[in-house]
């Protein structure tokens, strides 16, 4: 539901700025990205992977233009950041870690930087 909400979204989105032609693939590039932000520390099951799989998703988001970022923006907003606390027992320090690692990915970060030691090159 949230991602039919998120692709009505940016239909939306992407009538406001028409002038870009390739602004919707960009944005369902961006909404990929953030799923694999978001189901790669549960795909992996590796401790500490959370912040890296926060910069890589950001870091590709931000590769595919301004389109993938936005798409990416719209996926994290319709995100509730309450419920995931209660499943993953976040905090407010872990949640500024995680906008931390967003950040850097988003400015073109390596995203290894946050990468955990042993986790297996295919991620």
């Amino acid at each position: 539901m949230k991602l039919l909400l998120a692709g009505i979204v940016l239909i939306f989105m992407a009538g406001s700025e028409a002038d870009r032609y390739n602004f919707p693939v960009q944005a369902a590039q961006g909404l990929y990205s953030m799923n694999i932000c978001l189901s790669g520390p549960e795909k992996t099951k590796w401790i500490n992977s959370d912040k890296y799989f926060h910069a890589r998703g950001n870091c590709d988001a931000a590769q595919r233009g301004p389109g993938g970022c936005r798409g990416h923006q719209v996926r994290k907003s319709l995100q509730s950041s309450n419920s995931r606390s209660i499943i993953y027992g976040q905090g407010p320090e872990d949640e500024a870690a995680d906008q931390a690692a967003n950040r850097w990915g988003r400015s073109g970060g390596d995203p290894n930087r946050y990468r955990p030691n042993g986790l297996p090159e295919k991620y």
